[in-house]
C-alpha cells in the first residue's frame, strides 16, 4: 500500500501546483484530505482497524466535495484518480483485514475511477486473501487487457522517413566555458574515477543519485543548470523532479565529453499528468546509446549482462524479451525498484512516445531566459500529439523514423 500512497501525495501536491489555487473548495478538499493521508502514513503497518476508519474518512472526504459546474469540469479528473487511489488502499486493509467481500468491493471501485497499475496489482501480497475471488479474477484479466504492457504493444511501428530537412542532434563540446566550470565545480574527474568509460558512466549516475534528492512535485527556483540546481538543493534541502535531475546529470555527462542526451518519456493517454525524463548516454566504447536515470539511480541490461538504451528496453518490453534491472535501483535511497514495477508498469507507459531537445547543452532549458529550443518527437505510426493536453509540451519536429532519432553522435 505504501507506494500507491507515495504516489497519491505526489499527484496531489503537483496538482495543486499547477493552478488549481483559484478554487477555495478544492483548495480545502486538498488541504483536509492530506491531513487524512498524512495520518494514514503514520498509522500504515500498525492498526488495520484504525486504517480502516482513516480511510473510510477519507472515502467521505472525497465522495462529499462539493464544487460548482465549473469546478467539476476542470477538477473531476484529478477527483476521480484521488479516488481510485483511496479505494484500492481501502481494498488493500480489507483483504489484510480477511473481509473478502468488502475488498473486493473496494477494488472494484478503484477501477471504475481508473486504477489500472496491473503490474502493481499483481504483486501486491496485500491482496493475497482475495486473489482466487470470481469477481477479482474477472477484473484481473480486464485490467490485463488494458495494461501499459498491453497499450505498448498495440502501438504503431516506426516507419522511416526522409529527414534530410530535420536537424542533426548537437552536444556541446566539453571546452565550452560553462561546461568546463561544471566539471572543475563538482570535481568530476575524481567522481568518474580512473577506470573505463562505463564505469565512468555509472559513478556519475551514482553519484548524482546520492548527491541530490529527487521531489517530483518541486517546481524548482532557479536557473535549470547543474551549477544552480545544485546550489538551489543545498541551500533550501529541497529535492528537484526528474527533468532537473536529468539536466543537471546530462551537464555533468557533456562536461565530461561524454555525449549525452535528456529523453522525455510520456504517455499515449494526454490526461496523464505523469511523465518520466531520463538520461541517453552514448558509450563510445560500447558504440551505443544506453539508458540511465539518475531519480532511480537506474540501468538496464538484457539476460546476458549487456547494456542497453531506451530504444533496446522499449523493444525487448513490446516483445517480452529478458530485462535486468540493477539491484541497487531505488527511489532516494528508500524504496528499492523491482523490474515488475519501475519497467514493466511505469516505464511500459512512459514509453508510448519520446521526446528531447535537438541541441544537448549547457542550460538548454533556461527559467529566465528564451532558449528558442528546438524540440523533437518520435512518436509511433498513427499516433497524433497535435490537439491534446500533453502540459503544452513544445514540439517542432515529429516523426516515426527511429534511426533519425537515435542517430549516434
Amino acid at each position: 500500500m505504501k507506494r500507491v500512497f507515495i504516489a497519491f501525495t505526489a499527484l496531489i501536491v503537483s496538482m495543486t501546483v499547477f493552478g488549481q489555487t483559484d478554487s477555495p473548495v478544492f483548495n480545502e478538499f486538498i488541504s483536509k484530505y492530506q491531513e487524512l493521508q498524512n495520518k494514514y502514513q503514520e498509522n500504515t503497518g500498525r492498526n488495520l482497524k484504525q486504517t480502516d476508519l482513516i480511510l473510510k474518512e477519507m472515502i467521505t472526504t472525497v465522495e462529499n466535495v462539493k464544487m460548482s459546474d465549473a469546478e467539476i469540469s476542470k477538477f473531476q479528473p484529478i477527483i476521480d484518480k484521488i479516488k481510485a487511489g483511496t479505494y484500492y488502499n481501502l481494498a488493500c486493509n480489507y483483504s489484510l483485514l480477511n473481509q473478502k467481500k468488502q475488498a473486493v468491493a473496494a477494488f472494484e471501485k478503484s477501477v471504475e475511477f481508473g486504477y489500472k497499475d496491473y503490474s502493481h496489482i499483481k504483486v501486491d501480497s496485500d491482496l493475497d486473501n482475495i486473489r482466487k475471488e470470481k469477481r477479482f479474477v474477472d477484473i484481473m484479466k480486464q485490467l490485463e487487457e488494458k495494461s501499459f504492457i498491453s497499450i505498448l504493444k498495440k502501438a504503431g511501428k516506426y516507419q522511416t522517413e526522409k529527414t534530410d530537412s530535420f536537424p542533426k542532434f548537437t552536444y556541446q563540446s566539453s571546452d565550452n566555458y560553462n561546461l568546463k566550470n561544471v566539471r572543475t565545480t563538482f570535481n568530476l574527474d575524481s567522481i568518474a574515477g580512473s577506470g573505463d568509460e562505463i564505469s565512468k558512466i555509472l559513478n556519475l549516475l551514482h553519484w548524482a543519485h546520492n548527491t541530490i534528492r529527487h521531489d517530483g512535485s518541486n517546481i524548482v527556483n532557479c536557473e535549470y543548470d547543474a551549477i544552480d540546481l545544485y546550489n538551489y538543493n543545498k541551500a533550501t534541502g529541497k529535492g528537484i523532479n526528474c527533468r532537473n535531475l536529468a539536466t543537471f546529470l546530462n551537464e555533468c555527462y557533456l562536461s565530461m565529453g561524454i555525449p549525452s542526451r535528456f529523453i522525455t518519456c510520456l504517455p499515449q493517454d494526454s490526461t496523464d499528468q505523469d511523465c518520466h525524463v531520463i538520461n541517453n548516454v552514448y558509450c563510445e566504447t560500447l558504440k551505443k546509446w544506453i539508458w540511465i536515470d539518475p531519480t532511480f539511480n537506474a540501468f538496464v541490461k538484457d539476460e546476458n549482462g549487456n547494456f542497453l538504451g531506451i530504444a533496446e528496453v522499449r523493444e525487448r518490453l513490446i516483445d517480452g524479451r529478458p530485462l535486468v534491472l540493477n539491484d541497487d535501483a531505488n527511489w532516494n535511497n528508500q524504496s528499492k525498484q523491482t523490474k515488475e514495477d519501475y519497467l514493466e508498469n511505469y516505464m511500459a507507459k512512459n514509453l508510448y512516445w519520446l521526446q528531447c531537445p535537438a541541441d544537448s547543452k549547457f542550460n538548454v532549458e533556461s527559467r529566465y531566459r528564451d532558449s528558442q529550443e528546438t524540440y523533437i518527437s518520435l512518436v509511433p505510426t498513427g499516433f497524433s500529439i497535435f490537439g491534446k493536453s500533453y502540459r503544452k509540451l513544445a514540439s517542432n519536429i515529429v516523426t516515426t523514423d527511429s534511426n533519425y532519432f537515435w542517430q549516434k553522435p
